[in-house]
């Protein structure tokens, strides 16, 4: 699997697989276009917050993630958080997310990482449990 920054020639992949992931039971608010565009956008503007990966397979994109850099008050240290990661239907259960998250803890050594998951997702928890993340004792409130 490849992992490389989105591109302009990815951005109606990019859109079709939001506009899934939105809609599943992975994520808890719906999204809009306005917000996938927006989105997108931020990514290929070289936005100092948001990084965007596809993940590749023989040139075909098996998915993508979203990454947003902050400051951790906790860890004392910037912090990326995991936006989003989407795969495929027909990519998953082969190791892809993992490698994902591989590739970050080595692009982003040195930094904490932290990401959001639904509870009920127990695969994905499962996932990023092995790959070294750990619960953290409350939950995330936000205004939107």
């Amino acid at each position: 699997m490849v992992f490389r920054k989105i591109e302009e020639k990815d951005r109606k992949e990019i859109f079709d697989m939001m506009s899934v992931f939105y809609r599943s039971e992975a994520v808890s608010t719906s999204g809009s276009p306005e917000i996938f565009n927006n989105d997108i956008s931020a990514c290929l503007d070289d936005n100092i917050n948001l990084y965007g990966y596809v993940f590749s397979e023989n040139g075909e994109i098996a998915g993508y993630g979203m990454v947003t850099k902050s400051f951790s008050t906790e860890a004392g240290k910037e912090c990326f958080w995991v936006e989003d990661i989407y795969i495929k239907p027909e990519y998953r259960g082969k190791g892809t997310g993992g490698q994902f998250l591989d590739f970050l803890r080595d692009k982003y050594k040195g930094y904490a990482l932290k990401l959001e998951v639904e509870t009920e997702n127990e695969r994905a928890i499962a996932v990023y449990k092995k790959h070294g993340f750990s619960e953290l004792p409350y939950f995330v409130m936000a205004i939107f």
